[in-house]
């Protein structure tokens, strides 16, 4: 509907000038918005006040111009000057219910756009490091990137989802030690396991499948490559199956290891010396990133001549970067926030728009259960895994409850709350709403009542007020898609959800769908379709199912 006004609005200001009752020529970038209070009008637009300088006139008067010019149109049935200069428009009742057809005919179509334009985005998530199995942190990670992904991908932009595998450095050497003295313990030889091995009965697992022969007659240094590598694919391969198994599918997974393998990392090191982006000092090689904004200079070689972390993200985003993409965007942990700054100013020294790249902070999962914490800790590898969480509560709560509040805020998912199958439980709430709908459809193949076509429905049939708010509502899914891709906030979607839930819900439960009248039946037979179709379009965008019954 905003797109539909805005389009009148610009074609009347083009009028206008032609009449010559306005002489700027210029077609601002106006707003228009819902209004606070529902006796302003359905929109407003502040048009005539972004004309006031170039018109050289009040924007009351400039409002009074364009309202003229609009006139009368079946969009709207009336139109009204607020204030200094608001203009005021009210949308006709069978307006609102003609878009009814739109979401009838675009079916899973109705949501999406081509605002984004094909723009080439990269969304890299969860990159987990390979030493151990997913836990309920990275399934919020997981389900925030796939989540913006697919808001992304329906937003019009051409979208590519990535797995870092950071299988290179000390952490795969840890994992080989790990397994390799746990390896030696099952083989009868008592020792002090270290603290700063990895922890947990999943490293025992992994011990008991090692092939034995391996690492007979070779030294320590070979048996912890051997160890790494083995419990490196393992782990990953199980990653994989996870991930899978929450409904997360990546375009492209990326070894670190690999691009070291290939020099990138030198080749990235050898870039910034040529633009004088990075010095030696103690020893050491440093990038200028105060340069930049930054709060320190950053090291990329340690004077050992170990290349750092740092280093390796700054080749990995140069290959990013050249793939194409014209943003990319990390999903990261909370804990690395101070990394932001460092690699924007990477882009900067190199000329590119630090904009360029965006990061999605995810903050920590506090699991409760029936409001109690669950205790968690990783240095004993004592974590609740995402694999069971996926198994206690089902892969559609795990998701959605991910997805309920902003990344960047703390969550507390309860996992007896996520089980429960009443209307507490917030994603329960959501699919019933779909499923009540399908529950009407087949009442009404029992009563013989057909789902009109689109064209054949009598709209003057939907009387009711909550009728025409269900309307507008849906009316507003595609600007909320759009803003939730633009913004990269999938619990606007959520949100959306649970409202537009609300809503059928409440209408269900004070107005009877199938009455004797049939043309009034198959009018609000006809809302409630359109109500299903997009609970199933927004469901699909979090990656949560949309059940025919429940």
């Amino acid at each position: 509907m905003k797109d539909l006004l805005r389009s009148r609005i610009s074609e009347t200001l083009q009028g206008c000038y032609q009449a010559g009752t306005l002489s700027s020529g210029v077609i601002p970038d106006f707003v228009i918005e819902v209004p606070g209070q529902s006796d302003h009008g359905d929109f407003a637009t502040n048009v005539a006040m972004m004309l006031a300088r170039d018109e050289k006139r009040a924007p009351r008067q400039i409002a009074e111009i364009i309202v003229a010019a609009l006139g009368s149109d079946p969009l709207w049935s009336s139109v009204e000057i607020a204030g200094p200069g608001f203009i005021n428009l009210f949308i006709a009742n069978h307006s609102w219910y003609g878009l009814l057809d739109e979401v009838m005919q675009k079916q899973a179509e109705f949501g999406k756009s081509d605002v984004g334009k094909g723009h080439k985005v990269q969304v890299e998530f969860v990159s987990a490091n390979p030493t151990g199995p997913l836990h309920i942190g990275h399934g919020r990670g997981a389900a925030t990137g796939d989540a913006v992904a697919s808001l992304l991908d329906a937003a019009g932009y051409d979208v590519q989802r990535e797995y870092y595998i950071n299988d290179a450095g000390n952490q795969m050497d840890t994992l080989g030690r790990s397994l390799w003295l746990r390896w030696r313990e099952l083989n009868g030889e008592v020792l002090d396991f270290p603290e700063d091995c990895y922890q947990g009965d999943y490293i025992r697992e992994l011990v008991s499948q090692i092939d034995s022969d391996k690492l007979a007659d070779v030294d320590e240094t070979e048996a912890i490559s051997i160890c790494g590598q083995f419990g490196g694919k393992k782990i990953l391969d199980g990653i994989r199956e996870d991930l899978i198994g929450f409904g997360v599918t990546l375009d492209n997974w990326y070894s670190e290891k690999a691009m070291v393998d290939s020099g990138a990392v030198q080749k990235g090191l050898a870039i910034l010396a040529e633009k004088d982006l990075s010095y030696e000092q103690d020893g050491a090689v440093w990038f200028r990133t105060t340069d930049f904004g930054d709060d320190k200079d950053r090291v990329l070689v340690r004077s050992s001549g170990a290349t750092t972390y740092y280093a390796s993200d700054v080749a990995y985003h140069l290959e990013k970067f050249s793939r194409g993409f014209e943003t990319v965007i990390d999903v990261w942990g909370a804990d690395h926030h101070g990394y932001v700054a460092r690699m924007k100013a990477l882009l900067s020294g190199l000329g590119r728009d630090p904009e360029g790249l965006q990061v999605i902070l995810v903050q920590l999962v506090n699991l409760l259960r029936g409001g109690d914490p669950v205790a968690m800790s990783t240095r004993s590898g004592e974590f609740v895994t995402l694999q069971e969480v996926v198994d206690e509560v089902g892969r559609d709560a795990c998701r959605f409850f991910f997805l309920m509040r902003r990344s960047d805020s703390h969550l507390d998912f309860d996992l007896e709350l996520a089980k429960q199958q009443n209307s507490d439980n917030p994603v329960y709430y959501v699919q019933y709403a779909h499923a009540r709908v399908c529950s009407i459809n087949r009442n009404a193949a029992d009563q013989g009542v057909t789902l009109p076509k689109t064209g054949d429905v009598d709209f003057s049939r939907l009387e009711r007020p909550d009728e025409l708010a269900l309307a507008k509502f849906l009316a507003r899914f595609p600007e909320t898609v759009v803003g939730a891709a633009d913004n990269h906030e999938p619990h606007r979607i959520v949100f959306y959800l649970q409202e537009l839930s609300a809503q059928l819900h409440s209408y269900y439960n004070r107005t009877k769908v199938l009455v004797d009248d049939m043309p009034t039946s198959q009018a609000r037979l006809y809302l409630v379709n359109c109500v299903r179709i997009v609970l199933a379009n927004a469901l699909h965008i979090l990656g949560v199912s949309a059940p025919e019954s429940m």
